[in-house]
């Protein structure tokens, strides 16, 4: 049975009445907007453009961006009445570091096969949670922007931590995702699978021929990728200069850049040749592949310290002729580009859970081979920046820029290993860590 409910002309009145005796009730002041500024006062704080220090500094923080810094004697006279005040003490402020050459899904375990079990056993579910560990791990360590090229498998799980992140699900580095990266057939991990398992998972998307080239970047980037990452050449070139030639083309028609791993000189050349914008790893690079890279504008990445660490894991597996060989072409690469003047990005290549959180390694290994320490923060930093194409947002700690900073005790430019040991992390005017004791 249908019922009809009226308001009967007595409610009514007593409505109206209850309205006029609120309004003209004393009616409390309208909260204040809440600040939302928050001030660093440091030490002295590193200018990355100039190399200089700038002593007893100040940082405003207004949301998530910088509003100010400098000299916390003129910085001091414009902040509002109640911004919080965070005192750092004695200690050093840099911008937040850039790692250009991570893969935050991977925890390759370190055993014969152990890429082949780890995509064998783990579910995607399961390596989206190891990701996030990898994350938080390399935000704490001071890195508040990746470049991550490449997710060993995962499929697109790095696309959702990437947007986990953003959406402050998780803790984690801003990050630019490649995806699934792209390899010629048969020329990528797991290696020695029986040809039986037909549908054995991969850790990159194989491809033959231009037109599987074309699809493999249109799907990537439909999916969510930031850039794309290809496989110049393994032991020997790998990829062709048309097929990468494609690949360039889809990708930056769509605005998104290339990295390309390219370990011989003849990758390189054939990389460069089909227009990437970076070569990763570079290490047997002679004189001739890094002068087409200077004369191209392309960035070498050059990920050192994971072979640093493996070296020092088992020195007496390094003590051959062609260990030998092999360390010094690193050397001689890096050395080389130097002179030549080839932009050189920051990128420590971490792929085990050992390795994630120690992305500081790398600056230091650059400067073992012959980068000064400004030059390696310089990698990390504004170098970085560029590559990554977030110039304006991160590297440097100026007004507009994201209020990523990051806090050492020691001076860097003295020694680069206190890098290697971050005591305060911020992300976007948040506090991630702070170890430093208030004053």
């Amino acid at each position: 049975m249908k019922r009809i409910f009226k308001f009967k002309p007595r409610t009514v009145n007593n409505v109206f009445a209850v309205v006029a005796i609120a309004m003209m009730a004393p009616q409390a002041p309208l909260a204040a907007e809440p600040v939302h500024v928050v001030v660093i006062r440091v030490g002295r704080m590193l200018d990355v453009r100039s190399g200089a220090y700038v002593n007893a500094a100040a940082i405003v923080i207004d949301g998530d961006r910088i509003s100010a810094a400098g000299s916390a004697v003129d910085v001091m006279k414009t902040v509002p009445d109640g911004a919080k005040v965070v005192d750092l003490g004695d200690a050093t402020a840099l911008p937040g570091l850039i790692d250009c050459h991570t893969h935050i899904m991977a925890r390759v375990p370190d055993q014969e096969q152990g890429y082949g079990i780890s995509l064998l056993t783990k579910s995607q579910a399961f390596r989206a949670l190891e990701g996030a560990a990898n994350a938080r791990a390399t935000l704490e360590a001071g890195f508040t922007t990746v470049r991550d090229v490449e997710n060993e498998g995962s499929v697109y799980a790095d696309v959702a931590l990437r947007d986990a992140i953003n959406q402050g699900l998780v803790e984690g580095p801003r990050m630019r995702v490649a995806t699934r990266g792209i390899a010629a057939v048969g020329e990528y991990f797991p290696f020695g699978i029986s040809p039986d398992l037909a549908g054995f998972p991969t850790g990159a998307q194989m491809i033959s021929g231009v037109e599987e080239a074309r699809r493999a970047v249109r799907e990537q980037i439909g999916h969510g990728a930031d850039l794309i990452k290809v496989y110049a050449d393994w032991q020997n070139p790998t990829l062709t200069i048309p097929e990468m030639q494609v690949i360039v083309e889809e990708a930056h028609k769509a605005k998104r850049k290339v990295a390309a791993h390219a370990t011989t000189s003849e990758g390189i050349r054939n990389a460069v040749t089909a227009g990437v914008d970076s070569i990763e790893h570079g290490h047997h690079a002679d004189r001739g592949a890094l002068e087409m890279m200077k004369t191209n504008g392309v960035y070498l990445v050059p990920t050192l310290s994971v072979v640093d660490a493996m070296v020092a894991k088992a020195p007496n597996d390094w003590t051959s002729e062609r260990s030998k060989a092999f360390l010094e072409s690193m050397r001689r690469s890096v050395a080389m580009a130097k002179e030549i003047g080839v932009k050189i990005a920051d990128g420590s290549d971490p792929a085990s859970a050992d390795r994630h959180g120690k992305n500081g390694e790398e600056l230091a290994a650059m400067t073992r081979r012959g980068l000064s320490t400004l030059e390696a923060i310089r990698a990390a930093t504004l170098s970085a920046a560029e590559l990554i194409g977030w110039p304006d947002n991160v590297g440097t700690i100026e007004k507009g820029r994201f209020g990523d900073l990051i806090a050492v005790q020691g001076d860097p430019l003295a020694d680069i290993s206190v890098l290697q040991h971050v005591k305060f992390v911020m992300k976007g005017g948040r506090v991630i860590k702070n170890e430093l004791a208030a004053h």
